[in-house]
């Protein structure tokens, strides 16, 4: 044992973790060999690690520090599984992971732990006690480790890196799920399914499709969902105050994260880039739903037919045609339907604004993809091209369905009678012989139809 001269003084002792001898549990109490420098000395009153800042006013405490810590010795080892730990309690805390033993019960509720500060931390949901205060903002919280991430907002440092690609956390647990990213992992399985995840937090979301419980509710209306994330932006429309305003135009929200997208708008920044194409988007979940396209991932399953589609909102579209629900109604005809966008681009059909303008031309239209399409026609170039015929065009989606007539292939299935076609839109004109339904309509006359060219044909018996 190594103690330099310098460092005995009267009021503390440090030592060093070399030619330290390694000492059993059971001899700890009456090994001979202790340092003589661990002895404790009339006038000392702390016992000082000469590797770190620990120091402690018992001989026995420090060291089992210097044993457990420098050395890396972890004696107490679990015979069920491959745990090991340097304190005797850890284990039993452990073990009870195995035994399935909660014997901390809270006194209010039905809810029971295998650990006491668990309990304690629970009990603050009773008393609504937040003792951990942040001394930059108003942030409060019930547990040490949350303030400690919050702070990290103030400081905005990540110490948590991954050593493979650029992420990193404020958080270890978030960092120890995104690198399952990169192994593949999935340790968390449904009972019930095949469903299975890299997060906890996701398995106990899914377990909610089961049970149809949905815990989380709005203290203000009758909303409730799966998900807390969910419930909290769902306040925000309780919320009347729209604190973050736009500097530019008078666009106010009551989310940050939504006036820093719509900034955006304005600068034409793009931050989210995709990694193996050149798309790049102004969110975050641009940016995945766009990565679905390379991968073919489809989350999002309908759980009465065979749709699957990438986007949540995309499923709940979906599922209108199953209940018939159109909740976006015109308060100006009968028209209604199943999405806010629809309902927006049907509104210009009374207004007449046609918002989308061509750069070259004086085309002008009120939908976004109309004017996609003709743009088309300024583009010389037809990329696509079939390799059976000399047919090519400058669109993908025309060139797949031009392919159809070479296989003879006909995806899109009426549901109702034996009627296919190549196209979804001869899909949806045909069902209107089903449902009589005739959206296209004369303002002048009576006269409806189930397509809109035969409408245009229409309106010309006026002009003439």
């Amino acid at each position: 044992m190594t103690v330099r001269k310098e460092e005995l003084e009267a009021d503390n002792i440090k030592v060093e973790l070399t030619n330290l001898q390694i000492i059993s549990d059971n001899d700890l109490e009456i090994n001979k060999d202790v340092p003589a420098c661990l002895e404790e000395p009339s006038k000392a009153k702390l016992y000082y690690c000469y590797n770190c800042n620990f120091n402690s006013n018992k001989k026995i405490i420090l060291i089992r520090h210097l044993q457990m810590q420098h050395t890396g010795r972890k004696p107490f080892k679990c015979n069920l599984c491959d745990y090991s730990c340097t304190i005797s309690f850890n284990l039993t805390r452990h073990m009870r992971t195995h035994t399935g033993e909660k014997p901390f019960k809270c006194n209010i509720c039905d809810y029971c732990t295998n650990r006491s500060e668990t309990l304690k931390t629970h009990m603050f949901k009773h008393t609504g006690e937040k003792p951990f205060k942040c001394n930059i903002c108003d942030y409060c919280c019930i547990t040490k480790l949350r303030l400690k991430e919050h702070m990290y907002k103030h400081t905005g440092e990540k110490p948590f890196k991954c050593n493979i690609c650029d992420y990193c956390s404020t958080i270890n647990y978030n960092l120890t799920s995104h690198m399952r990213t990169h192994t593949g992992e999935k340790p968390f399985k449904c009972n019930v399914c095949d469903f299975c995840t890299n997060r906890k937090e996701s398995l106990k979301t899914h377990m909610f499709k089961h049970t149809v419980e949905k815990p989380f509710k709005c203290n203000i209306c009758d909303y409730c969902c799966t998900i807390k994330l969910s419930l909290k932006v769902h306040m925000y429309k309780h919320i009347a105050e729209k604190p973050f305003k736009c500097n530019i135009c008078d666009y106010c929200t009551n989310r940050r994260e939504i006036l820093e997208t719509h900034m955006c708008k304005h600068t034409g920044e793009k931050p989210f880039k995709c990694n193996i194409c050149d798309y790049c988007c102004a969110t975050k979940v641009g940016l995945k739903v766009h990565m679905c396209k390379h991968t073919g991932k489809k989350s999002f399953k309908c759980n009465i037919c065979d749709y699957c589609c990438t986007t949540k909102v995309g499923l709940k579209v979906h599922m209108c045609k199953h209940t018939g629900k159109k909740s976006f109604k015109c308060n100006i005809c009968d028209y209604c339907c199943t999405t806010g966008s629809n309902l927006r681009r049907h509104l210009r059909t009374h207004t007449g604004e046609k918002p989308y303008k061509c750069n070259i031309c004086d085309y002008c239209t009120n939908r976004k993809e109309s004017l996609k399409t003709h743009m088309f026609k300024h583009t010389v170039e037809k990329p696509f091209k079939c390799n059976i015929c000399d047919y090519c065009t400058n669109r993908r989606e025309i060139l797949e369905t031009h392919m159809c007539k070479h296989t003879g292939e006909k995806p899109f299935k009426c549901n109702i009678c034996d009627y296919c076609c190549t196209t979804k839109v001869g899909l949806k004109v045909h069902m209107c012989k089903h449902t009589g339904k005739k959206s296209f309509k004369c303002n002048i006359c009576g006269y409806c139809s189930t397509i809109s060219s035969n409408l245009t044909r229409h309106m010309r018996t006026h002009t003439d």
